[in-house]
């Protein structure tokens, strides 16, 4: 039998990495994950209200309504496996915000379209979920624009990788 009487706790104060290793790169991911977390937490209310999952949410972000997209390329995209993306995507059709259509040229292929109703909740996903956390929405506008310059300075990084 099981005892209750270990538990885990997080702790914020923990450094993340393994060892005496602690970088500055460290301890900015510890921040991430915190304001992420805590992010994650009031965006996923914010979607359970309008009746969606992360991955749906998700998934309406990645549809271009003007550009059909292929479930492979969605499943892609969600990195998920293509079984998974079939369960999202038959509760977003269930909802009538996406349609199941053959490709062009290739009709074994099932591409998708975001209908009108789709489009309009979108644009709500897109809104909640391009909302900063509220700690860096406090910080000073200079602190913001330092942080958003550095951020996208990374990304950089990371696409050219």
């Amino acid at each position: 039998m099981l005892s209750n009487t270990n538990h885990f706790k997080y702790n914020p104060v923990m450094a993340t990495a393994t060892g005496s290793r602690t970088t500055p790169a460290h301890e900015a991911q510890k921040f991430f994950f915190e304001i992420g977390m805590e992010q994650r937490t009031k965006v996923g209310g914010a979607l359970s209200r309008l009746g969606l999952s992360f991955p749906q949410a998700h998934a309406l972000r990645l549809l271009d309504p003007e550009e059909p997209l292929p479930m492979s390329a969605l499943a892609e995209r969600l990195l998920c496996d293509a079984s998974n993306v079939t369960g999202i995507v038959d509760r977003l059709e269930a909802r009538g915000l996406v349609e199941r259509r053959s490709a062009e040229g290739d009709r074994r292929v099932k591409a998708l379209t975001i209908t009108p109703a789709g489009v309009e909740l979108r644009g709500v996903v897109m809104e909640i979920m391009s909302e900063p956390p509220a700690a860096i929405a406090a910080l000073p506008t200079a602190d913001q624009r330092a942080l958003r310059d550095i951020l996208a300075r990374a990304v950089e990084i990371l696409r050219a990788g």
